[in-house]
């Protein structure tokens, strides 16, 4: 099996979390610095940052976990960071080596799932995968019909177009603009930077749903497990 599909489904990380630290060598197998695409399986050695891997395959493909997070403020939608902040993995009690899925900036809150499954992780961030994703956005200003029409429509940024979005349950009052907006890319800012780009500054982000999975009512910085039907639900996407 290639190897960064092999680290996967062990729930080393990401299959893109291993191809990076392939490239920064950190990995090596039987001895001899790891390259991207070679073949591995149950027999060689694997290290990676000087810890020796311990796998059975077989038995790890029965101890996948999946959580839902509701993410707070001022917390890493990383695995680790070399800075000392914390992560969201940190919120997390598990013995398990899990990363998130997909990504919310520094400074939104919301829905996000944390898991060691890589093949589920593959298939979520896919190009192709289509899932929307459903924030609530409030804003200073009150945005023109205009302005969310275009917003509907696409938004013309630095690296290109946005696909439309869709728009509901707009409020206006005491010169904010709150709603519900959904996307189904995965830029970085992306939300942030379409509302940037008609000089609105963003209040509050937080992600309520992907796909039909929703937060609910799990309080900010909780966590729980998945369902097997949601679980299921997130293959199907």
């Amino acid at each position: 099996m290639r190897i960064n599909k092999y680290l996967a489904t062990l729930g080393i990380a990401s299959r893109r979390n291993i191809d990076k630290l392939i490239l920064e060598g950190k990995i090596s197998v039987n001895g001899k610095i790891a390259v991207q695409g070679m073949e591995i399986s149950d027999v060689d050695e694997i290290i990676i940052d000087g810890k020796k891997i311990e796998k059975n395959l077989k038995q790890n493909l029965n101890e996948k976990v999946y959580f839902m997070l509701n993410k707070p403020l001022e917390v890493l939608s990383s695995s680790s960071d070399d800075r000392g902040r914390k992560t969201v993995v940190d919120l997390i009690k598990t013995d398990k080596r899990i990363f998130p899925i997909g990504r919310l900036d520094y400074m939104t809150r919301g829905l996000i799932i944390l898991t060691n499954d890589g093949n589920l992780f593959n298939r979520l961030v896919h190009p192709k995968s289509e899932v929307y994703k459903k924030y609530y956005l409030k804003v200073f200003g009150e945005l023109k019909k205009s302005e969310i029409e275009q917003l509907k429509k696409g938004v013309n940024l630095e690296d290109g177009k946005t696909l439309p979005a869709k728009i509901n349950s707009v409020k206006i009052e005491n010169n904010k603009t709150s709603m519900f907006i959904s996307i189904k890319e995965g830029r970085n800012r992306q939300i942030r930077r379409m509302i940037e780009k008609f000089g609105y500054r963003v209040l509050e982000l937080r992600r309520e749903k992907i796909g039909e999975l929703s937060l609910g009512d799990l309080p900010e910085g909780k966590y729980r497990e998945l369902t097997k039907e949601e679980i299921e639900y997130l293959y199907s996407l």
